[in-house]
């Protein structure tokens, strides 16, 4: 039946897009974003041109770019995939509509998701066009984050209405505790973006010693030019591959992005302690989040220990995912729970009658 379908695209879909995010850290990470010179297709075709007679046609359309199969594909697979993705939101916001009289049924969340993958398309090809631009293949990260996010917000709350008998699940849900949760959620999402901007400036290796960077404590930094989200100084023809950043900027942003890490650990961490502290059922919650944060943090310093395996790497992206989707979990079970307060001194009086 129709509520099987939704139930269906409501498990299907977070999956897909967390792959979609996966494969695109890892055609980032293979220096494969310019694999395709063109978009939608590759050199004017739907798949990559292996056959000689196809890739002499594309040599002639793009003499500029030689055709390398190994980087092309990567490109291609993140494109048909996040296609599929982009297919299934938009049936997604039909079935919404179409049945948006029912009182459990989401609506403005599916449509806002429709235009959110429609900007993540443009996102797409503006990356292609613009030579690995750093702030839009940022953006084009943190759109594909968002879309992972509200995906998961979606599923939670269509299992939390159709199975209301699970929502009560006995977390403390004190006002302090969904702040620190909101707060938890915006300072991971921040620590993304400038991983974000690390891995798209290609400085991640700016510093390979810990704790200090370049041997120092405060090695030379020019965050002005680290920082600056569009450079207007380059030509329209600026291929960004490789990174463009002095080592100042460069390192600046690095720094940034470990002074960024070190303010999670302490924001989630407490957060995780706190549920620990909490007992059951908020101890598994805390849990998990603490796990999730231990291992994206040791990921973190195995990049640098190791130079940047692809495997690791990709797996840094993977988790901080998952830490995202952990918050986006406890938050929205926080939010179905009413928030506790202190009784007033009537509730006080007429429960001591009552017990009287």
């Amino acid at each position: 039946g129709l509520s099987i379908t939704i139930r269906r695209l409501a498990i299907t879909m977070p999956l897909l897009a967390a792959f979609v995010v996966a494969l695109g850290a890892y055609t980032r990470l293979k220096d494969a974003g310019l694999g395709c010179p063109d978009w939608p297709g590759c050199y004017g075709f739907l798949t990559v041109p292996e056959h000689i007679d196809d890739v002499k046609i594309a040599q002639a359309r793009f003499p500029n770019s030689p055709v390398e199969a190994d980087k092309g594909w990567p490109e291609m697979i993140h494109r048909y995939f996040a296609s599929t993705l982009g297919l299934l939101i938009l049936a997604m916001a039909a079935m919404a509509i179409k049945h948006r009289k029912k009182p459990e049924q989401q609506v403005k969340l599916p449509i806002f998701l429709v235009l959110l993958v429609c900007f993540q398309g443009a996102l797409g090809m503006w990356t292609v066009t613009m030579l690995l631009k750093p702030f839009i293949v940022t953006l084009h990260l943190l759109g594909g984050m968002l879309t992972l996010a509200l995906l998961f917000w979606t599923t939670i709350t269509h299992y939390l209405n159709t199975k209301p008998q699970n929502n009560n699940l006995g977390i403390f849900a004190s006002a302090s505790l969904k702040r620190w949760a909101l707060f938890a959620l915006i300072v991971v999402y921040i620590q993304i973006a400038l991983g974000g901007w690390t891995s798209t400036n290609y400085v991640a290796l700016y510093c390979t010693d810990l704790p200090t960077c370049q041997g120092q404590w405060l090695p030379p930094t020019n965050f002005e030019e680290g920082f600056t989200l569009w450079h207007k100084d380059h030509t329209d023809d600026k291929n960004y591959e490789g990174g463009v950043l002095s080592l100042e900027a460069g390192t600046a942003v690095h720094i940034t992005h470990r002074i960024g890490a070190l303010i999670t650990l302490l924001v989630v961490g407490g957060f995780a302690l706190k549920l620990l502290l909490l007992g059951t059922p908020a101890r598994r919650y805390g849990t998990l989040l603490g796990i999730v944060l231990a291992t994206q943090i040791s990921l973190g310093l195995l990049n640098i220990i190791l130079v940047l395996p692809i495997p690791i790497a990709v797996a840094h992206n993977a988790v901080a995912a998952i830490l995202l989707l952990s918050l986006i979990l406890i938050t929205r079970i926080l939010k179905t729970e009413h928030t506790l307060r202190p009784a007033t001194q009537v509730e006080k009086l007429d429960s001591g009658i009552q017990t009287a």
